[in-house]
């Protein structure tokens, strides 16, 4: 009996990528013939099927920026860089998006050693760092066994050295797995989708307005109290948003 529903869901997972392969075409075929509203609705159904990837994310937000749909392409853009942060042309044109938001925010400088790490650590994913810690334990217990059972005196010493700085290697892989893990956890990015947005000094309607908001400007979560959310922007401003206003990346 196991066995049937083992197969069936082969079956049934094989019909999906089949489907979804199928939709991919056909919303490529529609975005080539200048249709970006029917593509639109062709990678959104494979959203619906619980598909997700960087070439579908960034299709997605190529057909609403031709369309320009502001919010949605940005949003799109950076859940194709979440999956594929180094890859030049989601960069480019995701940088091309945000230049047609109002809002011009600056950024906070951020230098040191802990500024200079944390680049080190969003180089790679928390599983690619995973990954690599893995291989140096793989390498260890290698070169360790050859130290073992090797003969020569050289042989040994060296052997014993390249193992060490593998267990060294291991333990720094480790704690950027662990730094990325905590910098993930911490980054709550969203992207406003109201044209315009009040934002508050409290939560609430009778608080007086901090600033104002317009649709694509990328913010950070910081907490959220009933049907508000606080937010902080790249400049170091902190205010409360209305949920509706805005959009997490991780809504999808």
């Amino acid at each position: 009996m196991k066995q049937l529903v083992y197969i069936f869901a082969f079956l049934l997972s094989f019909s999906s990528i089949a489907q979804n392969g199928s939709l991919f075409e056909q919303g490529n075929a529609l975005y080539n013939e200048g249709d970006f509203d029917q593509a639109i609705l062709k990678y959104e159904a494979i959203l619906n099927n619980g598909e997700h990837s960087a070439e579908l994310y960034f299709n997605l937000a190529n057909a609403h920026y031709k369309l320009n749909h502001i919010a949605p392409s940005i949003f799109y853009y950076e859940k194709a860089l979440q999956l594929a942060p180094n890859d030049r042309e989601i960069q480019n044109n995701a940088a091309f998006a945000r230049n047609m938001t109002i809002d011009a925010i600056g950024s906070v400088p951020e230098v040191g050693l802990s500024n200079y790490i944390k680049n080190i650590t969003n180089k790679l994913s928390f599983d690619s760092w995973a990954k690599i810690s893995i291989i140096f334990v793989c390498l260890f217990v290698a070169l360790f066994l050859f130290y073992y059972f090797a003969y020569s005196t050289t042989r040994k010493r060296v052997s014993f050295i390249s193992s060490m700085v593998c267990v060294g290697l291991t333990c720094i892989t480790i704690a950027f797995a662990f730094h990325k893990f905590n910098l993930d956890k911490k980054n709550r990015p969203a992207i406003v989708f109201a044209q315009e947005s009040q934002v508050k000094s409290e939560p609430n309607l009778r608080s007086t307005e901090a600033f104002i908001l317009h649709e694509g400007t990328k913010v950070q979560i910081l907490d959220t109290v009933n049907n508000w959310k606080k937010i902080k922007l790249s400049d170091g401003k902190t205010g409360w948003i209305i949920n509706d206003d805005l959009k997490a990346l991780s809504d999808i």
